[in-house]
């Protein structure tokens, strides 16, 4: 029997730096779960421990991790081609993924495997992504790795999160500029998984859909359609992708008449 998280389309999450995947699950767990509840999710950890004092200490229990390190400016990266070479392997044996989901490093190394593997420097046996979520993310600085990343705008369907109180707000925005027809969701906070308001549930909730409407799984992949089998399939699609998120607003409203009952 297929395991039903087989033929969900899977996103690989990437967790900022001097924390962890489980920290990431807890933080995108406060989302309303119809945005992906057609979606597996997976949440490593970094491959280098923490090498000095997590901002997230007393908050979330350790260990914490990082991607790779970096100086003051930006400009200079260590251990980044190792963990270029481990996240394409971990890619590669662990998938095929369908998109990537990241929060600040985690963010910034997602877009930079984007730009990659749109320009055939990685994965180029994978199937190219379908979806990149952004929070807070931003560009490398090393002019060798922007000639090569950001050379052509990156086709990936992208939606970023930008804080008006982040420290990287302006960072993200220019990121945003690297990617085709990017949708960019602002929130009040500041560098953190915001909490979504009904508004941004609503436009991740249809963004998501529209990505399911032009995908079809065939032989173990997630492949987009062409236009006219989107056309074929595409109504039927949206009427049940609405009916289950509808019956996940069902749910929620009679559990909490239950609660007002039993007080």
């Amino acid at each position: 029997m297929e395991d039903k998280n087989e033929a969900k389309m899977k996103i690989l999450c990437l967790h900022g730096f001097r924390t962890s995947g489980s920290f990431l699950k807890k933080q995108i767990s406060k989302w309303d779960p119809s945005i992906f509840t057609h979606f597996y999710m997976d949440f490593p950890d970094g491959i280098h421990p923490a090498g000095g004092k997590s901002d997230i200490e007393g908050i979330f229990p350790p260990p914490y991790f990082e991607w790779f390190q970096y100086n003051k400016d930006f400009t200079e990266y260590t251990n980044l081609e190792e963990c270029m070479t481990y996240l394409c392997e971990y890619i590669t044996n662990k998938g095929p993924f369908d998109g990537l989901l990241g929060f600040s490093q985690g963010a910034t190394l997602s877009a930079l495997i984007l730009g990659y593997q749109a320009q055939g420097k990685i994965l180029k046996e994978h199937p190219p992504m379908k979806l990149f979520v952004s929070i807070s993310g931003s560009k490398f600085r090393d002019p060798s790795i922007c000639e090569v990343a950001y050379k052509d705008p990156i086709k990936t369907k992208s939606v970023h999160f930008i804080g008006e109180k982040d420290w990287l707000k302006l960072p993200s925005e220019e990121l945003a500029t690297a990617f085709e027809n990017p949708l960019i969701i602002r929130h009040p906070q500041g560098h953190t998984v915001p909490r979504l308001d009904e508004d941004a549930v609503q436009k991740m909730g249809n963004w998501t859909s529209e990505i399911l409407l032009n995908v079809v799984y065939v032989d173990g992949e997630h492949k987009t359609m062409k236009n006219d089998e989107e056309s074929k399939v595409k109504e039927n699609s949206t009427c049940e992708i609405k009916d289950e998120r509808n019956d996940i607003v069902k749910e929620k409203i009679k559990a909490k008449e239950v609660e007002e009952i039993h007080g």
